[in-house]
């Protein structure tokens, strides 16, 4: 089993090129929330050249609609969203500095060319420990578009934050490679 890297973001060139396909990392710091209906919005401010709510250069976005927080926690349940919701996005936000996005399932193509393109990486979160991930969030507040709910512009502060490389800056899919294993283990059986 391969040490856990520890990632705090802000992240530059040096800490996403490092990582390969099958590191584990855990985050601490500073993370952002948010689902396709905010992506839009950021997309729709870059592409008439406004600022974002928040500086996210360097950033990591996890692709989460979390649950309204229970008493004692700073959160609900936070599993990770299905990532193709945002692959008409991503490349965007990749162009303009978001280092990692974390989210769960494969990437298309593009967004595959675009972590290459813009130094950056894919980390896939389990799904179905929504609750369990929520535990690792100590601090959670919406920053902007509250009107979406749900769906809104999160800060996350989080201590341990588990993920998997899925896609790293060098182009190698963790899916992509997976699907050739298997296929060549199952030719011979």
């Amino acid at each position: 089993m391969s040490e856990v890297v520890k990632l705090r973001p802000p992240l530059k060139d040096a800490d996403v090129t490092r990582l390969s396909v099958g590191d584990r990392v855990a985050i601490d710091g500073t993370i952002y929330g948010a689902r396709d209906a905010a992506h839009k919005k950021m997309v729709d401010l870059l592409d008439a050249g406004k600022p974002l709510p928040v500086d996210l250069h360097g950033g990591i976005i996890y692709y989460v609609g979390p649950t309204p927080a229970p008493p004692g926690r700073a959160i609900g349940a936070a599993g990770p969203t299905t990532s193709g919701r945002m692959d008409a996005y991503a490349p965007r936000m990749y162009e303009y500095g978001v280092k990692a996005t974390i989210g769960k399932g494969y990437r298309a193509p593009a967004v595959v060319e675009s972590l290459v393109k813009n130094r950056a990486v894919y980390l896939i979160a389990v799904g179905g420990l929504g609750a369990t991930l929520s535990g690792r969030i100590k601090a959670a507040k919406v920053i902007a578009y509250p009107e979406l709910g749900t769906e809104a512009l999160w800060e996350f502060k989080v201590e341990d934050f588990p993920a998997i490389v899925a896609n790293d800056s060098r182009g190698r899919d963790a899916y992509k490679e997976g699907q050739e294993v298997w296929a060549k283990k199952l030719a011979v059986a």
